[in-house]
């Protein structure tokens, strides 16, 4: 994920549209039906972030970033 891709992220865009933008190595986090509603959610992981794409009837409606704590290797006596 870089800026120059999330830039041309705008809500109301369909699935096809921003996997077309961001690729096809996502993962599936949730597909439901909720009042009526398909709800999917599409999830994004580089090395140091996690994305969060929520669509409702195939529009996206938001998304969330979030970073990736650093793992820390402890030392055993």
């Amino acid at each position: 994920m870089n800026s120059t891709l999330m830039n041309q992220l705008k809500l109301g865009m369909t699935t096809e549209q921003v996997t077309e933008i961001l690729g096809n190595s996502y993962t599936i986090s949730q597909n439901k039906i909720e009042d009526k509603k398909e709800i999917k959610i599409l999830s994004y992981r580089n090395s140091d972030e996690f994305y969060l794409f929520k669509f409702e009837n195939n529009s996206l409606k938001s998304w969330n970033r979030e970073l990736l704590l650093p793992t820390i290797e402890t030392k055993q006596n």
